[in-house]
């Protein structure tokens, strides 16, 4: 401001005036300060967004009108692949990509497309069992009559067969007992495992190994090594009984399909850490696809069915265990707390 002007001020205006700038600079201040708040809280809330963005379990991709990619989360970028999949004049569609299913959605907003796709292959693996087990559990009932018949009928015509033909009816008794141990396994797994616990002896257990590696068909010359305790336990001795079963023969099962010289099938129990452990051990082929082992109706296998295995862990989890298995020795193995 010009000396003059404020030469010629009285003191009162000069005061006004004084008070006027002051004002002037405080109120600078506070929009400063106002300003500085905003930013922060805008910063904080972009960094928010910016982290919801990279943990949401959908991949998300933002493209600009040329269809270059300007923002991807984590997710989009460990599907990098799937972004060329993605068709743009779409909106909102179901797509399959690397035996993984995703919903995708499109949405155009200020010149930019924003991609969204979500995994749901768990929940259509879920839809599927589902119509699985209906369609399983209806063949079961709709088979289980006549191979009651059957074995009925076997049963009379072993004992009415000449000595030198009874090993055939054997055999035709082996096979009806696999088929009823295929109907029976589908609708325990279709209905849902119940454990009915009561105390017995483990050497009971054994009994029960020994009975189903004899009523089951298979060809090769296979050792069979059985150690178990002298122990009592409270658990459901008949569902045990079909875990280590359906143990055994996919055991069996896995020699058959390997040539080893000297096939052997050891099953030992012991206790670790207060816990009653399982191990059947075989020398058989090796495990396939580790991600399929215990995936319901799937298998590897020549002659599995693909429902023992994750029946099994129904079992073993419903009795507050853990069924798994090892590469190296080979063995599947069960673990049951002690009570």
């Amino acid at each position: 401001m010009d000396k003059n002007i404020l030469q010629s001020l009285d003191s009162k205006d000069k005061q006004t005036l004084q008070k006027g700038l002051e004002n002037l600079i405080e109120q600078t201040y506070v929009i400063e300060n106002e300003y500085k708040i905003l930013n922060e809280n805008y910063n904080s809330l972009k960094a928010m967004v910016s982290e919801i963005i990279e943990v949401l379990p959908t991949a998300l991709w933002i493209l600009d009108t040329q269809k270059n990619i300007i923002l991807q989360n984590r997710e989009a970028l460990n599907n990098s692949n799937l972004l060329k999949q993605i068709k743009l004049e779409k909106k909102h569609y179901e797509l399959e990509f690397e035996g993984r299913f995703y919903i995708v959605k499109i949405i155009t907003q200020n010149q930019k497309t924003i991609i969204s796709a979500t995994d749901i292959s768990d929940e259509k693996r879920n839809e599927r069992l589902a119509s699985m087990g209906s369609v399983a559990a209806h063949l079961a009932h709709e088979i289980r009559n006549p191979i009651g018949s059957i074995s009925l009928l076997a049963s009379t015509l072993f004992s009415r067969s000449e000595l030198k033909n009874k090993h055939i009816v054997l055999e035709i008794q082996k096979a009806i007992s696999r088929v009823e141990r295929i109907v029976n396994s589908t609708l325990l797994f279709t209905k849902g495992v119940h454990i009915n616990a009561s105390e017995f002896n483990l050497l009971e257990l054994k009994d029960e190994c020994e009975q189903a590696i004899n009523s089951y068909n298979f060809s090769s010359a296979i050792e069979f090594e059985i150690i178990f305790l002298d122990l009592k336990i409270k658990a459901d001795k008949a569902l045990l009984s079909l875990v280590l079963q359906n143990l055994i023969y996919n055991g069996i099962d896995a020699i058959e399909e390997n040539e080893n010289p000297k096939p052997k099938i050891k099953i030992i129990a012991n206790i670790e850490k207060n816990s009653l452990i399982i191990r059947v051990y075989d020398n058989g082929c090796e495990i396939k696809d580790e991600n399929l082992v215990f995936e319901a109706f799937k298998t590897t296998k020549l002659k599995g069915n693909g429902l023992g295995l994750s029946l099994s862990k129904e079992i073993i989890k419903a009795h507050n265990g853990e069924l798994g298995f090892e590469k190296e020795p080979k063995n599947f193995y069960l673990s049951l707390p002690l009570v």
